[in-house]
């Protein structure tokens, strides 16, 4: 996969990941994720998990999420097809946007890059808008800047207009 990546992973290369489930085991679904992703990458970082009301489509499970740092060894588009393989084997069929499934895995930083794929926007697009990812990626990167604006994960939770409700575990 080939497309636009501008500025590069910064101070060690450091990618963050965000995995969520509602549907099955979800605490299983996650614990699994984390271990094929430590079989794979080098796992720097885990937070704890975090229950979230579902943001979209409202009637269906809440999700657990988890924030997971990594070393970003794989190119985005590596990492994007490791997210994808991680997510069929734990069970993922075509659910739609926003839909109930096992395993979500999105790439929502890449070290300070701005990356445009098919398919794949990183920073995460709507990061700055959802606490479910805002709360989960400061635990593991705080201070890590986010592109285009320059701010960080922590700056960018303080001002996070979100209502959703999401609950520590």
């Amino acid at each position: 996969m080939q497309g636009p990546v501008r500025g590069g992973p910064r101070g060690g290369g450091d990618a963050v990941l965000l995995l969520g489930s509602n549907l099955g085991r979800r605490v299983r679904n996650l614990r699994d994720a984390v271990e094929r992703l430590s079989a794979e990458t080098d796992v720097l970082a885990i937070s704890r998990l975090y229950a979230g009301e579902p943001h979209g489509r409202v009637h269906q499970p809440w999700f657990l999420n988890q924030a997971v740092r990594i070393a970003a060894r794989h190119s985005p588009g590596e990492l994007l097809l490791l997210a994808k393989r991680l997510e069929q084997s734990a069970g993922r069929r075509g659910s739609g946007r926003w839909g109930p499934r096992p395993l979500d895995v999105d790439i929502v930083l890449y070290g300070e890059a701005v990356v445009s794929l098919p398919h794949l926007d990183i920073p995460h697009p709507a990061m700055s808008g959802r606490r479910f990812c805002l709360l989960p990626v400061a635990e593991v990167a705080p201070d890590a800047v986010v592109p285009p604006g320059g701010r960080t994960v922590s700056q960018l939770l303080e001002s996070c207009n979100d209502t959703l409700e999401v609950i520590a575990l």
